[in-house]
């Protein structure tokens, strides 16, 4: 790869596109104001956007996960008979699944490995790369995961609401004779909710706990209510009954297995959104709210399909008696609304971090509230999900169908977190390695046999968060490996930085008062809008200031470390600005900070420089052609650099040059 002319990106542990200058203001991080509340106000905040996935899984996971095992498909005939043993073994298996996977891993050992109280995958990945160095692999698996999310991030608001608004089938004829209706009811409440994610979800927010709650609590109350329909059903909660269904029924337990993930969905979000709420009130609303309501609700659907087989048409609706239905189905769908927009935002988010990290180029982050920074917005994310989802739901047309495309991105997400887990126990936590294998191997063989079951259903719709995720692996792999070509061959011509100084020092050119600010990825070399300002005005400011922007490993930054200035000659300043991976790129607030140690800066008097690269394939690059040409499309469409760092748009020169890569 070769290059016209250097120029500046603003890098750290993750660097942005070319000619991308990344530096971030200091926010505050969004737990801290919330955790000067009780435990109990925290608590339910989270139960409405922590737990609103996994809330909703009863609606579906028992059903799918019996038919399952009883070998039926949809549209088939159900039996008039359901055998005791399979519903126990079912229900058995559904239970100790979430004991294991989501009490024991996520609950009380995945949650302990937070950074600065924060958490999520790429949370993981920091800690790791923190202790091992940038290793490739830690990366892979960060970007695994963080795509395989987003492959999450499609299926659950499509099954979730068509799952919701399938339950007006059981209150009129009607829907059961116009299946149509459901879908276009389900698209209409789809687009309502990606239509209104620009305004923010502040003014709602406060309602998404208190409705949550009360969602549980009546699933609660209706489980409870039929557990004494066949006392049998408390037979699932021995393990042994679960052990037993899959080695009496070996022939349809991979089966099975792959619907039993549907009862997990959104574990991930207990840890990701640890960082809003605090690890106990998370802990709090799971032992003390989530996992009996679910618990009660499961054996209640178990006890009811034992005593009435017909009830498996749909056990969760089933529960409720007539006069309740209309108002459950309301219920359900408000509690899948706000399962859905807490995914939304955490794919909002995982964006922000992956951006800040380096694996994607630069996207417009709007903030939607004056004072909670988690609050953000990104239009193109919104964009590319709502055509996905509502693709999905006119692809698939019904909660049953969308059931195959939903384990594999869940289990591929927790098996990465697994990994990456071990390596912070192991190198982080300085566990011995076979100790942290030990505690971690038994996770991810339950994980494996999981993600194995569902790869069964690739054909019937598991293909569809594969080869979304792939995609992801595929752009984010290019992304970093272009800027790691482009940032290594551009610095074989780049000028020194202190042979420059020193030739204006013999030499000075005319000199303009103000400070001119010149973003660079390399402080040791000559920024490419210095060399041209030079070359082109010939004139020189009394203030240079050379900015390095780099992200830290870290959520958020101090302002006590935030900046880091050394004097190069007179008139010249390196400055390093440091932000973590979960704030949002402001400059001028970054070098406010400037005043506090000495260094007079007025934004008024200051003129930031900035490279705008064009980008053009060469004949020999470190990719092959068609994956350089994919690189620069990426480098494109980032979102322009003085929006997303946000420079006062009268204070930005932008210097133009060009580059092979």
């Amino acid at each position: 790869m070769g290059e016209n002319s250097t120029g500046s990106v603003a890098s750290g542990k993750g660097a942005h596109a070319p000619g991308q200058d990344q530096p971030a203001a200091a926010d505050a991080a969004p737990g801290d104001g919330a955790r000067k509340q009780g435990a109990a106000a925290l608590a339910l905040g989270a139960l409405g956007v922590v737990y609103g996935d996994i809330g909703t899984s009863p609606l579906y996971a028992l059903r799918e996960t019996v038919i399952a095992a009883n070998g039926a498909t949809e549209g088939a005939v159900l039996p008039a008979h359901f055998a005791p043993g399979i519903v126990i073994g079912v229900l058995s298996l559904i239970l100790w699944t979430l004991t294991l996977i989501v009490t024991i891993k996520y609950v009380v050992i995945v949650m302990r490995a937070d950074n600065n109280g924060e958490g999520g995958t790429l949370t993981l990945v920091a800690l790791a790369q923190r202790a091992m160095g940038r290793r490739s692999l830690v990366l892979f698996l960060g970007m695994a995961g963080a795509a395989m999310f987003f492959g999450d991030a499609v299926v659950t608001p499509a099954i979730s609401v068509l799952s919701a608004v399938e339950g007006l089938k059981l209150v009129t004829p009607v829907f059961e004779q116009n299946p149509n209706y459901i879908l276009w009811i389900a698209i209409a409440i789809l687009l309502l909710l990606f239509g209104v994610q620009s305004h923010g979800t502040a003014r709602v927010a406060s309602w998404f706990g208190p409705i949550t709650l009360v969602w549980f609590i009546v699933i609660g109350l209706l489980g409870l209510l039929h557990i004494a329909d066949d006392a049998r059903v408390l037979h699932a909660i021995n393990p042994l009954s679960g052990v037993r269904f899959v080695m009496d029924h070996p022939g349809v337990s991979l089966a099975v297995l792959g619907s039993v993930c549907l009862a997990v969905t959104g574990a991930e979000a207990l840890y990701a959104d640890m960082g809003h709420f605090g690890r106990k009130p998370i802990q709090s609303a799971w032992f003390f709210v989530v996992f009996p309501s679910l618990a009660l609700n499961y054996l209640g659907q178990g006890a009811l399909v034992l005593a009435d087989p017909s009830a498996m048409e749909n056990p969760f609706y089933k529960l409720a008696p007539g006069w309740f239905l209309l108002p459950l189905v309301i219920l359900a769908t408000a509690a899948t609304i706000i399962a859905c927009q807490a995914v939304l935002t955490g794919a909002y988010s995982l964006t922000q971090q992956a951006i800040q990290l380096g694996l994607m180029p630069r996207l417009e982050i709007r903030h939607t509230s004056e004072t909670q920074h988690g609050q953000i917005y990104l239009p193109r994310v919104n964009a590319i999900l709502r055509i996905i989802v509502i693709a999905l739901v006119l692809g698939f047309q019904s909660s049953s169908a969308l059931a195959h495309a939903y384990g594999i991105s869940v289990f591929g997400t927790m098996i990465m977190t697994t990994i990456l887990t071990y390596f912070v126990v192991w190198r982080v936590w300085s566990w011995k390695a076979w100790l942290a294998a030990a505690m971690m191997a038994p996770f991810f063989v339950i994980e494996f046999a999981f993600l194995a079951a569902n790869l069964m259903k690739f054909f019937q719709g598991g293909f569809v968060p594969v080869f979304l995720a792939g995609g992801l692996i595929f752009l984010m792999a290019t992304w970093v490996k272009g800027n790691g070509i482009l940032f290594a061959k551009t610095r074989k011509v780049d000028v020194p930085l202190v042979e420059l100084v020193g030739m204006l020092a013999k030499s000075p050119p005319h000199k303009v008062s103000g400070t001119a600010v010149f973003l660079t990825s390399d402080p040791e070399t000559a920024p490419t809008a210095l060399l041209h300002n030079l070359k082109h005005n010939k004139v020189l400011h009394e203030k240079n200031v050379i900015l390095t922007v780099k992200s830290a490993d870290t959520p958020r930054v101090p302002d006590s470390e935030r900046v880091a200035i050394e004097p190069i000659a007179e008139g010249f300043w390196k400055v390093r600005l440091t932000f973590g991976y979960m704030e949002s790129p402001n400059i001028p607030r970054g070098l406010a900070v400037l005043r506090k140690l000495g260094f007079k800066f007025d934004i008024m008097s200051t003129s930031f420089f900035l490279s705008r690269r064009s980008i053009r394939p060469a004949a020999q690059s470190g990719m092959s052609l068609w994956r350089d040409k994919i690189f620069i499309a990426l480098a494109r469409n980032a979102t322009d650099a003085t929006d997303f760092f946000q420079i006062p748009t009268g204070r930005v020169v932008e210097v133009g040059t060009q580059v092979t890569v």
